[in-house]
């Protein structure tokens, strides 16, 4: 279990207040995608399926899902099932297409996960395996800040009320001994809940003094001349904290499981090729955005962001349990039943055949 003060606070929409957060802050729209990968012919479907309906957000938290993507990784291990993919902005949208049965499987942050399950009392989704770890940084003015002592009575921003890196700042704030309202975020620390798609100009103009915000929003700021003050990953034992995971319709789990694990494996194929093939696998991201968001992104803000991110096959559950946790400190959550969340059984067995250590669910999976 992780230690209380060493893990850093994450996200968490709050029930009560039936936040519609997204993992990074976006929007609300999805937007239809059909992949470049053909079918091969002769192949043969799998399960009988027709296709399988993947989601994710167009980020580079999202580097599994851009890259298998663009490299019809996925469509590889589909054979004749066809791979469709439909981009998301925000989490609750994603979740809802998932209950709706709109998409099977999809890549989501850690907020929007606990949430969907715990708003379904635990019918709806599981976790079935991880994806990337880091990329979230505390950037500042370094005109107006130059220690982590000089954000007190600064105003610094998070992408929105509750989310991942909104708590995961009033945390470290707390740790620190500064007294901030979680609602208001007033206090001895000004929280300036912004949208991270007008954080950089929101930073250019002067009424932010810095943001903890994920990447490529970041990076971003570090091109209009900010600094980074903190890298949250430093935060962490093994500077791991789960910011993506793969979720997966359970009864589409339970009706298809064998197309459940050739997505797997197409994730743990695509994050070997990215561990293999850096720069390949940064500009097949980039690609695969500017097919999804019609804007690629330039390189001072691609290659640091690039770099902060670690794409990984293990969903990292004790950070997972640790976020929640911090949420409920916050006040911002009610204490979650998280046992049933994490089905790591197909993915365990897809890494045992590819001569992988298997990964483990903190005791929160199920039974």
């Amino acid at each position: 279990m992780p230690a209380p003060r060493t893990r850093r606070a994450a996200l968490l929409a709050l029930p009560l207040l039936a936040l519609t957060l997204g993992a990074c802050g976006y929007g609300s729209e999805s937007v239809e995608n059909e992949g470049k990968a053909k079918i091969a012919a002769g192949a043969k479907k799998i399960d009988g399926l027709d296709s399988v309906r993947i989601g994710y957000f167009p980020n580079l938290t999202h580097a599994t899902a851009l890259v298998g993507n663009r490299e019809g990784l996925f469509q590889k291990e589909l054979g004749g099932t066809e791979a469709k993919y439909s981009q998301f902005n925000a989490g609750p949208s994603e979740i809802e297409a998932l209950n709706a049965g709109s998409i099977d499987i999809g890549w989501i942050g850690p907020s929007p996960a606990i949430n969907g399950y715990t708003k379904s009392a635990g019918k709806n989704l599981r976790i079935i395996g991880g994806s990337a770890s880091g990329g979230v940084k505390l950037v500042v003015n370094p005109k107006k800040i130059k220690s982590l002592d000089d954000v007190k009575g600064k105003k610094i921003a998070t992408p929105q009320l509750g989310n991942t890196q909104d708590v995961a700042f009033l945390n470290w704030a707390a740790e620190r001994g500064w007294n901030v309202d979680a609602q208001s975020g007033k206090g001895d620390v000004s929280v300036v809940r912004t949208d991270n798609k007008i954080t950089p100009d929101a930073y250019k103009s002067g009424s932010i003094d810095g943001a903890w915000v994920p990447e490529p929003t970041a990076s971003k700021l570090v091109a209009e001349g900010g600094e980074v003050l903190l890298d949250e990953a430093d935060l962490w034992p093994d500077k791991k904290f789960v910011i993506t995971n793969i979720i997966v319709k359970q009864s589409f789990l339970k009706e298809h499981p064998k197309a459940v694990e050739a997505v797997l494996r197409g994730a743990v194929k695509t994050n070997a090729w990215i561990e293999k093939n850096p720069g390949k696998a940064k500009a097949a991201a980039n690609a695969q955005l500017k097919a999804d968001s019609g804007k690629a992104l330039p390189a001072e803000v691609l290659d640091p962001a690039w770099k902060s991110i670690r794409t990984t096959d293990d969903p990292l559950a004790a950070t997972l349990e640790a976020e929640a946790d911090h949420a409920v400190k916050a006040g911002l959550l009610e204490k979650p039943d998280l046992r049933g969340i994490y089905d790591l059984r197909p993915l365990n067995k897809v890494l045992r055949a590819a001569g992988k250590s298997p990964v483990d669910d903190a005791g929160l999976g199920v039974k």
